[in-house]
């Protein structure tokens, strides 16, 4: 399924405030996360979403991010430094292949993939990885941004996700983006 991986030096444009004019992460996240949670991000470039998600868990929560670029997660972790959040922040750096989310088994209470199943090489490996590490009656907010992926592809995407355990609840408009909140049952 992967196009191809953002490149690292994109992070920063992503990362940018003025994309808040487009999509804001704290409207984007409200009605999913809440204190004491642990969620799985993956592919978070340069912290876009991060900064709020590591806000809206607490001190008592915890974020781990996953991606397979060192130098987006050195970005990110200087911006999550800078916003003082970083002890609810756990920065992984992943293998092509796998998250590598043994130890998560069960644990997570959200995953968030947003802009990013597109990218990667098995979309079945990364469901059925996050299958594996969400806690039963789990979530995954799947968002992808409509110039790279059309309804068609993501409806692939969601059957994938399907065939792993995951099945859709809701259909959560993220602007420009194909949505789902999907559910481990």
């Amino acid at each position: 399924m992967a196009e191809r991986v953002c490149p690292w030096w994109m992070g920063y444009l992503l990362a940018s405030p003025i994309r808040r004019l487009v999509q804001d992460p704290a409207k984007t996240l409200a009605p999913y996360v809440r204190e004491g949670m642990t969620v799985l991000e993956v592919g978070p470039g340069m912290g876009f979403f991060t900064i709020e998600l590591a806000r809206r868990v607490g001190d008592s929560g915890r974020v781990v991010v996953v991606d397979i670029q060192s130098r987006m997660l050195e970005g990110l972790k200087r911006r999550v430094a800078k916003a003082g959040l970083l002890e609810r922040v756990q920065v992984r750096l992943a293998q092509p292949d796998s998250m590598g989310l043994a130890d998560l088994s069960g644990a997570v209470d959200l995953a968030v993939a947003i802009a990013v199943v597109h990218e990667m090489p098995s979309a079945s490996t990364f469901f059925s990885e996050a299958f594996q590490a969400l806690k039963p009656g789990g979530g995954l907010l799947l968002s992808e941004p409509s110039g790279h992926v059309n309804a068609a592809k993501f409806d692939l995407e969601l059957g994938v996700a399907a065939q792993a355990g995951l099945n859709v609840l809701d259909r959560p408009s993220i602007r420009h983006s194909h949505s789902a909140l999907l559910k481990k049952n």
